[in-house]
């Protein structure tokens, strides 16, 4: 997925949120648009929880942000 009307130049947002239970581990990904488009997503990890969740899901949302064309990204996280 590319958003085409989006310049190099224009500020993207990308907040993560990472979950862990008994039942296993996963994380909530919104990366917003410069148009203010939101873009989520829901990941669920095959490892068992531990305090990697929300850097997975950093890592992750910053390769999908750059795949859709973001050139500036401002990530957000409470961890």
């Amino acid at each position: 997925m590319t958003i085409k009307d989006a310049s190099p130049d224009q500020k993207w947002l990308l907040h993560v949120d990472g979950s862990s239970t008994a039942q296993g581990s996963g994380a909530g990904i919104v990366i917003t648009t410069p148009q203010g488009e939101d873009l989520e997503f829901a990941i669920k990890f095959g490892f068992k929880a531990s305090n990697n969740e929300e850097y997975e899901a950093l890592v992750i949302g910053m390769r999908m942000a750059h795949e859709t064309g973001a050139k500036h990204l401002l990530a957000y996280s409470d961890s």
